[in-house]
């Protein structure tokens, strides 16, 4: 008898605990509710087509036959389109959003363009064109149904590049643009670079040269040069690299890179060499964010005078970062962005 009395005890005490856990889960849902003007218990409640379901991942077609592989995360009338750098970097090293985005209600999707690693990589170089890459965002967007209510673009280095070319042509499709550590100039950017390599030691500087001047750019010690003496300056300040970082790095399509881009980040020289929009800033109204880094690869006063250029600009600053200041000045990176993607999507964004 005993040992029944305590079992519908013990049962009564786990019972009323579950309803005390769930009290407790749906006051969070309702205090969430009134920050994100929805109901936060719903941002799971998502699917993609099909019957099958994989996680938010979806392999979306392209005209030419290709596919594009997208992952969605959340359910809300705010949605951002992640544009990875490179150029044919990876989604990977953008995955840091997935520790924001989720607890400030923003749906967004993690992307990798067209010959990037988890997408299609035909061998064709006629592929690799800014002008087609933005047709490419263009078809993505349509086929995820964002729309200028809603739609978000944020790009980072060559993501930023390919957003503000998209965003010139198909403004009227977005709600708000975030340019992140990307100059709208690349002769600017080339120029920059310099500085920041005339700063290093002439020893150093005299080293890189004989390896650029014979043309051998896949050297490890030149590689590892370029790794140590810049790219933990200038892209990544984080004494160790996050793995979705270095995972990304892995992956990177180096023929397109090359071709776009360049064999150096200390050689522009792909088809990229001479782009530029800076005199066409102007043409963008819609609401645009700049990001600039103290230490970033960019020149962060050409960030700031870039929100002064489009119509309806803002400049966030992140003193301690570099070129993903999303990993190593993370909490102003990522409070800057949310706050600036909510102001805009409640209609209190502020004018130059």
């Amino acid at each position: 008898m005993q040992q029944k009395f305590w079992r519908k005890i013990n049962s009564g005490r786990t019972l009323w605990g579950m309803a005390f856990v769930s009290g407790l889960f749906l006051s969070s849902c309702q205090r969430q509710a009134q920050t994100v003007g929805q109901n936060h218990c719903d941002y799971l409640n998502f699917q993609t087509p099909g019957a099958v379901q994989a996680g938010g991942v979806r392999m979306i077609p392209l005209r030419e036959g290709y596919r594009v592989w997208t992952k969605r995360f959340g359910n809300s009338p705010i949605k951002v389109l992640l544009l990875h750098g490179g150029p044919a970097a990876t989604h990977e090293y953008m995955e840091c959003f997935e520790s924001f985005f989720p607890q400030a209600g923003i749906e967004f999707y993690e992307y990798d363009q067209l010959g990037a690693y988890y997408s299609d990589k035909p061998n064709n170089d006629a592929l690799w064109t800014v002008e087609r890459y933005v047709e490419e965002v263009e078809q993505v967007r349509q086929a995820l149904g964002l729309n200028k209510d809603n739609f978000f673009l944020l790009g980072n280095s060559w993501g930023g590049m390919l957003a503000m070319e998209y965003a010139l042509k198909y403004q009227a499709n977005l709600q708000g643009l975030l340019i992140c550590n990307m100059t709208a100039d690349f002769t600017k950017y080339e120029v920059y670079n310099t500085q920041l390599r005339n700063q290093m030691r002439p020893s150093l500087i005299d080293t890189l040269t004989a390896y650029e001047s014979k043309g051998d750019y896949h050297n490890p010690e030149y590689q590892n040069l370029v790794f140590a003496e810049y790219y933990t300056k200038h892209l990544c300040r984080l004494p160790d690299w996050p793995e979705a970082v270095t995972r990304s790095f892995a992956h990177i399509n180096q023929h397109v890179y090359e071709y776009m881009q360049g064999p150096s980040e200390f050689v522009p020289g792909g088809i990229l060499k001479g782009w530029t929009v800076w005199n066409r800033l102007q043409e963008l109204a819609v609401p645009t964010l700049t990001v600039g880094a103290k230490y970033d690869t960019m020149n962060p006063q050409e960030m700031e005078e870039m929100s002064k250029l489009v119509q309806n600009g803002r400049y966030l600053y992140c003193p301690n970062g570099s070129h993903l200041a999303m990993w190593d000045d993370q909490k102003i990176f990522m409070a800057g962005v949310i706050d600036f993607i909510k102001d805009v999507h409640k209609g209190e964004f502020p004018a130059n």
